[in-house]
């Protein structure tokens, strides 16, 4: 029987700290229990691919072994991002994939992502695979495992959809992550004038820290983007399914922002089309949905929490704060980084518009970014649950989907419980710099009522 330490099941995926917390081992038991609920549901093949983490290679043999231990038969795609892993999934007839990735986490970190029919795998079916390895209800079997590349195909798949009519100068910023892996062949498919920065996939992020949501890791992309005069620049997080965006003069384009440009673009030609987005982003991506004509839905925090909602709702256009973008329009509904690259750059061939311009039109508000503090892992969802109970108390007006997302007459402000780390989020929005005062004041008294230091904060208008 296998051991493993359970703070490795995460809400969304299964994660853990290399050689401590997540071990061959245990990776090739995870991949005998997943395999033996595939098989279990009548299904036989799984796809597995890996990113380029110095620990996934050995990490994905290790799980091919546990996969084919059960009997399943694996399709090995190889070296690539996420939505890779997804679209081979989707198109090569298996029945569940798994990818070796630890995301944007640092580089002693490493992880497994699981799909089943197209469906990420959280919450309880993540447990699941825990309690099968410790319970010993494993399937016994002789699978075997064949190589299908698919990083040709791929590509093909993603410039299909390029629609732009005018080429235009962009930077990509891989930051030595899977992207690397199918960068050059993206670029060369499309129009325009390319310019690549850190697309040698390396597991130790030389450069920088895989996260292109974090202003911190767009330094040498923003410099890029001025010195060669580019239209835009575009950075991707360590597995390629999170993506960041500068405009021609190196201001960062928030995730919520590119959402309502997509919105927008979306609803010109599917009218009535829900669009959802995840509770930290602004109120005025929900407000010009409607006032486009669209259906806007506000949800949980997670790729995967909004995937299911997708799927639910038929929502034909989803995102989050975190770069997280997935299309169902004329695409499979899932996020990938790349794809959302592809879509962007064909919205602003087919304008004259800059994408500074095309932002700037939007209705404003000022804003916090995301603002992210540790709290200790044992309280962080207490704390969120007394600041509720103080707010019912007050009877204050509150969206409790995910934490609490507090409406006032000078704007909303959110606090929530990351489900993958020890922190607590906060964020405010207003229309006057007096008003986001006020909420950011709120935010601090809410924390310091239940003991938690406050964070400083900044506005993004």
């Amino acid at each position: 029987m296998t051991t493993f330490d359970p703070s490795i099941l995460r809400a969304y995926d299964i994660r853990g700290i290399v050689g401590k917390t997540l071990s061959e081992p245990v990776v090739e038991a995870i991949g005998r229990a997943f395999a033996s609920r595939i098989i279990e549901e009548g299904g036989d093949t799984v796809c597995v691919g890996y990113d380029g983490r110095l620990s996934s290679p050995s990490f994905a043999e290790m799980l091919a072994a546990g996969l084919n231990a059960a009997g399943a038969e694996v399709l090995d795609i190889g070296l690539g991002p996420t939505p890779m892993l997804y679209f081979a999934e989707r198109t090569l007839g298996a029945q569940a994939g798994v990818m070796i990735t630890g995301s944007h986490n640092p580089p002693e970190y490493n992880g497994l992502k699981l799909l089943i029919g197209g469906a990420a795998l959280y919450g309880d079916a993540i447990k699941n695979i825990g309690q099968r390895i410790t319970m010993g209800e494993l399937w016994t079997g002789a699978g075997r495992r064949r190589s299908v590349p698919v990083a040709d195909d791929y590509v093909r798949r993603l410039v299909a959809d390029y629609d732009g009519t005018r080429p235009l100068k962009v930077a990509w910023d891989a930051g030595n992550g899977a992207v690397g892996a199918i960068l050059r062949k993206l670029t060369d498919a499309l129009p325009g004038t390319h310019f690549l920065l850190y697309e040698e996939v390396d597991g130790t992020f030389p450069n920088h820290h895989p996260d292109p949501t974090l202003p911190e890791t767009l330094g040498a992309l923003i410099d890029t983007v001025r010195r060669e005069g580019c239209d835009l620049g575009i950075g991707f997080d360590g597995d390629g399914d999170r993506i960041g965006v500068v405009d021609h003069e190196g201001r960062i384009v928030w995730a919520d922002q590119l959402l309502a440009l997509f919105a927008a673009d979306l609803l010109r030609d599917r009218p009535g089309a829900t669009v959802i987005a995840d509770v930290k982003t602004s109120q005025t991506l929900f407000d010009e949905v409607a006032r486009l004509g669209g259906r806007p839905v506000m949800w949980k925090t997670g790729h995967s929490l909004i995937k299911a909602k997708m799927t639910e709702t038929g929502a034909l256009l989803a995102g989050e704060m975190s770069g997280h973008i997935c299309f169902a329009d004329r695409y499979y509904g899932y996020d990938d980084a790349p794809y959302a690259a592809v879509r962007l750059l064909g919205l602003l061939g087919r304008s004259d518009r800059s994408l500074a311009d095309m932002v700037a039109a939007l209705p404003g508000a000022l804003a916090t970014p995301e603002t992210r503090f540790q709290v200790d892992e044992a309280r962080k969802f207490a704390v969120v649950d007394e600041i509720a109970a103080r707010l019912a108390a007050e009877g204050a007006d509150v969206v409790d989907i995910d934490g609490v997302r507090v409406n006032t007459p000078n704007g909303w402000w959110l606090i929530r419980a990351s489900n993958t780390q020890d922190v607590l989020v906060a964020r405010a929005e207003s229309t006057t710099e007096e008003g986001l005062k006020r909420l950011t004041d709120q935010i601090v008294a809410a924390l310091n009522a239940s003991g938690v230091k406050a964070p400083r904060f900044e506005s993004t208008g």
